[in-house]
C-alpha cells in the first residue's frame, strides 16, 4: 500500500478539550490503517476554553505535529468583561441577561474579527504553510472549523497549490448557526461572511459535514459536500462498561457545555413537576451536570424544586466524563430551537449510543438527531414546546427502571464507530 499524505489544519488539539478537538484526533489515530499518514499543523500558544490532558494518550506515536504563534484578542476582551470568557467557547448571553458590555463586546466580535477571533492567524500561516508546501510532499490538505479562520488558510493555500485536494470540514455551520443572528452584524460584515463562505464551498475539493442537513445545506449553496458524522471510539466505550457502577439513583445527566440558546426550560418544569406531585419518584431521583453549565441556567434551575436533587460534577476529563455517562440512567441532550439548526448533531450523542443508555433529546421538528434516535432505538426526541409529553416518557422509563426493567439496547451503532468513519473518511479522499 502506497501512504499518502494529508495535512490536517485545526485549532483544537490535546491538551485542548470538549468536542472540537475529538473528530481530527480519533481520524488521525485510525488513517494510517488505511494508507495515509496524518501530519498536524496548529497553534502553539492557542487560547482554548478548556484543558483535558487526559487526551494526549491519544495522539499517535511518531505523529509530526508542526506549531506556530497566534495572536488572539481575547485577552483583551476579558479586561472588557469577564463573560467575553464565553467567546472562546462559543457562548454568550442573550436576551435580558446582555449587560451593555455584553452587547459592545458581541457587536465588536461579529464586525471587527471576520470571520473569527482567530483571523490573525491566517496569513502568518499561509507564509509559513508555502514553504512547508514546497518543500513536502502533500497529496491533501484539510481545514477544520469552527473557528472557520482556518478555512481562509485553505483557501489561500488551494489558490497557490492548486494541485493539492483541499478538504474542507464543517464541524458546524458559518453562516447558517443559530447563534449567528445573535452577532449584531451591519449588512457590510454579514455580507462578508457569506461571501467568504461562498469562496470556501466554491474553491474547496470536498466540503465535509457532520450531519445529512447541513451537506444538503451547503450542497444548496454550492458546495460538493459530503457527511461523515461524529463518532465514538470503541477502545473508550470499552474501557467504560469495564469500570463503571451503576447508580443507585434514577439519575439524568447533562454531559457538556450548556448554553442559553439550548436551555430545555420544557424538561425543568416537568421534572419540577414530578418531584413535587409524585413521592415515589422524588425519593428515587438524581440530576448530574457533568461540564460547563452556565452560570443563569444553574441559577434558575437552583430556584426550583430541584435544587435538592442537582449532582454538579463541573468540567471532567474526557475519560471521566464517559464514565460519568455510562453512571446514568438517561442521558440528556441538547440542541438550538429554531429550524435552522435541525441539521446539528452534537458530537456527544455517538458516545452517548455506546453506554446503551437511553437518551431524551431536545430540538427542532424533524432534527437529524431524532433520525438517529429512531435508528437506533436509543431515545425520544421533544420539541421545545412539548410538556406532558415529556413527563409522560420520563415517568414511563422510571417505572421499567424501578422494576429492573430497564435495559440498555442501543441498536445499529456499529456505523457510528471511530474507526469505521475512518474508513469512510479514506474512501472519499
Amino acid at each position: 500500500m502506497n501512504t499518502k499524505k494529508i495535512l490536517i489544519i485545526t485549532y483544537y488539539w490535546p491538551p485542548a478539550g470538549g468536542p472540537g478537538v475529538q473528530r481530527w484526533l480519533k481520524f488521525a489515530k485510525y488513517l494510517p490503517e488505511f494508507g495515509w499518514e496524518p501530519i498536524i499543523f496548529t497553534p502553539e500558544n492557542p487560547s482554548y476554553p478548556l484543558i483535558d490532558e487526559s487526551l494526549m494518550k491519544d495522539v499517535p506515536e511518531n505523529l509530526e505535529i508542526i506549531k506556530t504563534k497566534i495572536w488572539e484578542p481575547y485577552q483583551l476582551a476579558e479586561k472588557l468583561n469577564k463573560s467575553n470568557k464565553k467567546f472562546k467557547a462559543g457562548q454568550f448571553d442573550v436576551g435580558n441577561n446582555q449587560s451593555w458590555k455584553s452587547k459592545l463586546s458581541i457587536w465588536v466580535r461579529g464586525n471587527f474579527f471576520i470571520p473569527d477571533a482567530r483571523v490573525f492567524w491566517v496569513n502568518p500561516s499561509v507564509k509559513f504553510l508555502e514553504e512547508y508546501l514546497k518543500n513536502n510532499k502533500i497529496d491533501v490538505i484539510v481545514t477544520s472549523g469552527p473557528p472557520h479562520s482556518l478555512h481562509l488558510i485553505g483557501l489561500n493555500i488551494k489558490k497557490k497549490f492548486s494541485d493539492i485536494k483541499w478538504v474542507a470540514d464543517f464541524r458546524d455551520p458559518w453562516t447558517e448557526i443559530s447563534y449567528y443572528k445573535h452577532l449584531k452584524l451591519t449588512n457590510k460584515s454579514d455580507k462578508k461572511h457569506r461571501q467568504l463562505e461562498s469562496e470556501v464551498f466554491k474553491n474547496a475539493d470536498i466540503t465535509l459535514a457532520t450531519s445529512y442537513t447541513d451537506a444538503e445545506n451547503f450542497r444548496k449553496n454550492g458546495a460538493n459536500a459530503l457527511c461523515i458524522t461524529n463518532g465514538f471510539d470503541e477502545s473508550d466505550a470499552s474501557k467504560t462498561s469495564a469500570d463503571s457502577v451503576s447508580s443507585t439513583k434514577f439519575t439524568l445527566s447533562y454531559i457538556g457545555v450548556l448554553e442559553q440558546l439550548r436551555n430545555p426550560e420544557n424538561l425543568w418544569k416537568a421534572l419540577d413537576d414530578l418531584v413535587k406531585t409524585d413521592p415515589d419518584f422524588a425519593e428515587n431521583f438524581s440530576i448530574k451536570f457533568v461540564g460547563r453549565i452556565d452560570d443563569r441556567i444553574l441559577e434558575s434551575i437552583e430556584k426550583s424544586s430541584l435544587r435538592n436533587y442537582i449532582n454538579n460534577l463541573g468540567y471532567l476529563s474526557h475519560d471521566k466524563a464517559i464514565d460519568e455517562m455510562s453512571n446514568s440512567t438517561m442521558l440528556i441532550i441538547t440542541n438550538f430551537p429554531n429550524e435552522s439548526s435541525k441539521g446539528i448533531i452534537p458530537g456527544k450523542i455517538f458516545e452517548y449510543l455506546a453506554t446503551g443508555n437511553q437518551i431524551i433529546s431536545f430540538g427542532p421538528d424533524e432534527a437529524d438527531v431524532s433520525k438517529i434516535l429512531e435508528e437506533t432505538k436509543a431515545g425520544k426526541h421533544f420539541s421545545y414546546s412539548d410538556s406532558e409529553t415529556i413527563k409522560q416518557f420520563i415517568l414511563a422509563k422510571f417505572e421499567l427502571w424501578k422494576s429492573g426493567n430497564l435495559l440498555k439496547n442501543s441498536q445499529n451503532i456499529e456505523q457510528f464507530t471511530r474507526r469505521n468513519l475512518t474508513k469512510q473518511l479514506s474512501e472519499i479522499l
